[in-house]
């Protein structure tokens, strides 16, 4: 009995030992694999050259990433300052404020949102978000739009990660002891003031950890993106002209294009610069959780 339990334990130990390790090993296997497929491409062109250049001449051998990375980038940002601000919110309300009833109809909306596929809100985006802004907010500006640009898709971004990390904010502050609001209340704080000082602020490191994974999760979305943000490439700060991210690039070429030398390791070398990329923004947005828990 002795020996099947330890056997037993040993075997437990073993695939929860694998598994994790497996985990962990998974990033740098499927990096290392991008790395080797890519590495053609840097026989022709250096790092600095192929990460700052704006030339994107395939036949020509020249692969500027430039442009895709300056569009994945303003697609994102202006999707996180679009959903950032409405998640934060309406997770304070639906901790702290809102009825039991709302909270229960809230739920599954914001679980059906997530289930969502992406070509659902690319659809959406297109019937919706693309009119208007080209048709109605543009013109408003005075602007000539076709509606197609980096605005429809930080609208677009925005949207599908809105239930995403708003699901996350509503878990963390739900861990907020009570106990701890409840003695800020009884020392004389109005409820407003228990909850900006207790409960966000004890709440601190996972809103920015909520954050963090809502901004890479956007980083690196594909279909719905690439359906209303024209996919031109060019670099520009005007939202109102189209853009061409990473994940786009990916998508929209990858099986049409590899009869072109270097395509296809160019864009393997795309698919390493969003790993990458994501893994910086992690690892930043880890820092800065140390930094607040240390504080």
């Amino acid at each position: 009995m002795i020996l099947r339990r330890f056997l037993f334990d040993r075997i437990t130990e073993t695939w929860m030992v694998t598994a994790l390790v497996t985990i962990l090993l998974l990033p740098l296997i499927i990096g290392i694999a991008l790395y080797l497929k890519a590495l053609p491409l840097f026989e022709i062109q250096n790092l600095p050259h192929l990460i700052g250049s704006s030339e994107w001449l395939p036949t020509d051998g020249k692969f500027g990433f430039w442009p895709f990375i300056n569009s994945s980038m303003y697609v994102t940002v202006l999707s996180f300052i679009f959903a950032a601000p409405v998640c934060l919110l309406a997770g304070i309300y639906l901790t702290q404020f809102a009825s039991k009833n709302l909270v229960r109809i809230m739920q599954p909306v914001m679980d059906i949102l997530a289930g969502l596929p992406s070509v659902i809100y690319g659809m959406w985006g297109i019937l919706i978000i693309v009119p208007f802004v080209g048709n109605v907010l543009a013109p408003f500006l005075n602007i000539n739009s076709s509606g197609y640009t980096m605005l429809a898709g930080g609208i677009v971004l925005a949207v599908m990660c809105i239930p995403y990390m708003l699901n996350m904010l509503i878990e963390i502050f739900n861990t907020v002891p009570i106990g701890l609001k409840e003695a800020s209340l009884s020392m004389g704080a109005t409820f407003w003031q228990a909850v900006k000082h207790v409960v966000i602020r004890k709440s601190y490191p996972g809103i920015i950890s909520a954050y963090g994974l809502g901004l890479a999760k956007a980083f690196g979305e594909t279909l719905a993106v690439m359906m209303v943000v024209g996919n031109r490439v060019q670099i520009t700060h005007n939202p109102f002209k189209a853009g061409y991210p990473l994940p786009a690039l990916i998508a929209n070429n990858y099986g049409e294009m590899l009869s072109i030398p270097m395509y296809d390791s160019a864009l393997m070398f795309a698919a390493l610069l969003l790993l990458v990329i994501i893994l910086i923004i992690n690892l930043v947005f880890r820092y800065f959780i140390y930094k607040t828990k240390t504080r």
